[in-house]
């Protein structure tokens, strides 16, 4: 494998050759990124869906064979720079981990699938740049901490808000003390989506498209629907943790990093309010949510849904500062001065995630958001999961204890219970 030591050494011989596991909606939405900026050449592409549309948005049509036409149409395109036009498709990513010629991978696949898949890409010798959230469970995040330290292997976690100059701005100055001593952090993610069939709801013929037992992989064995799979898999424990560990992996990830706390946790965790579809919903995550966290420092946070999808705001002794989708402002435009602009085109916070990752398998030196930083944010995310899981039967008030070091709750086995994933072998 050749290594460089700059991202800006362009040449043939030391450009990285990647592949991208997961050409759904934000595996296609990287690729395009990952092409348009040319930060390697792009070997491979896999993905269980052959080709269809039903992923976000109607007109969406992705898969491995789109992903494929975009790459091979991008790399004739640069031919000159010297990338290959070819690019392989893949159905099973196994095949894509045999391939010497392949140095990193980027992987977009569903929550359930992050931990076989990185831990296998580990272990093949790749550096893995993975979605966030990290991991499906708390568990899952130990091995993957494991496989990376292991192996002397480099792991970017897709939380590309660590690449935002406006959030390392807010959250650097929160860091600082520039707005006194923190006391409070409140965190807002989106509602999750309440547009889907209610109980009773029927099962849809498997699209002859989608390998669709190799998508369930570790999760349990369930009737097939379009809304279960794709974009909206998100929506069910099966597979992922609703908004929590979406857009919560990025807000409450900015949380412990203006915290100063990037490996950690909480020492407690209440849910104060969850709302749920009717049971036997085809979604099942809470669709509003509201929790508490205290920490050792004596920081509160409070993460709740909302409109606004994506916010963080910072509460201390001398003021408060917000930053999100929808803006940054503060308690006084003193603690504004130097706001860098939003960071736009090749330079935009995902594209220089991904450029952070490739620059660091050539100089081997840890990314903005490796691994135990991935774990970490990703602990909390599950951790509140817990705790709201249980509301509808434990309802308000309900705190209970977090020993970070253990990964575990103290004297709390309903809790612990909750923390456990229900796994097959994926490869049955």
């Amino acid at each position: 494998m050749i290594r460089s030591t700059s991202i800006a050494a362009d040449s043939p011989s030391n450009r990285i050759n990647v592949g991208f596991i997961g050409t759904g909606n934000q595996g296609m939405g990287m690729l395009k990124r990952f092409l348009a900026a040319d930060l390697g050449n792009v070997l491979a592409v896999c993905d269980v869906n052959e080709g269809s549309h039903g992923y976000k948005e109607p007109d969406h049509f992705y898969g491995r064979l789109p992903a494929k036409a975009l790459v091979e149409k991008s790399n004739t395109a640069k031919s000159k720079s010297g990338s290959p036009a070819k690019c392989d498709a893949y159905a099973d990513f196994r095949d894509v981990f045999r391939r010497d010629d392949i140095d990193a991978l980027v992987i977009v696949v569903p929550d359930h699938w992050h931990k076989v898949v990185t831990v296998m890409a580990l272990e093949a010798g790749k550096d893995v740049y993975c979605e966030k959230p990290l991991t499906f469970s708390v568990a899952d995040g130990r091995e993957m901490i494991d496989a990376v330290r292991k192996g002397n292997r480099i792991l970017q976690t897709g939380s590309h808000e660590r690449s935002n100059p406006i959030s390392q701005f807010v959250c650097e100055a929160a860091k600082a003390g520039k707005i006194g001593q923190l006391t409070k952090i409140i965190t807002k993610v989106g509602y999750n989506n309440k547009v889907g069939p209610g109980p009773g709801w029927t099962a849809m013929p498997v699209p002859s498209n989608l390998d669709y037992q190799t998508w369930l992989g570790p999760a349990p064995d369930q009737p097939y629907h379009q809304d279960r799979c794709l974009y909206r898999f998100r929506f069910n424990y099966d597979y992922s943790g609703g908004q929590i560990t979406n857009f919560g992996a990025h807000c409450n990830d900015m949380a412990h990093w203006g915290m100063g706390l990037d490996v950690g946790g909480p020492t407690e965790v209440e849910c104060l309010d969850a709302k749920f579809l009717p049971d036997g919903s085809l979604f099942n995550t809470a669709t509003e949510t509201r929790f508490r966290c205290k920490y050792a420092n004596g920081v509160e946070l409070i993460c709740e849904s909302g409109e606004e999808q994506v916010q963080t705001r910072f509460e201390g002794t001398d003021g408060w500062l917000q930053t999100g989708y929808r803006g940054t402002t503060a308690s006084n435009l003193e603690l504004l001065v130097g706001l860098p602009e939003p960071a736009t085109g090749t330079s935009d916070p995902h594209t220089s995630h991904m450029a952070n990752f490739i620059d660091c398998v050539k100089s081997r030196n840890e990314p903005r958001a490796p691994v135990e930083v991935g774990h970490s944010s990703a602990v909390l995310c599950h951790i509140a999961n817990a705790m709201i899981r249980m509301f509808p039967e434990t309802g308000p008030g309900r705190i209970a204890k977090w020993d970070a070091s253990a990964e575990a709750f103290t004297g709390d086995d309903q809790a612990n219970k909750m923390l456990a994933r229900e796994q097959r072998d994926p490869f049955a």
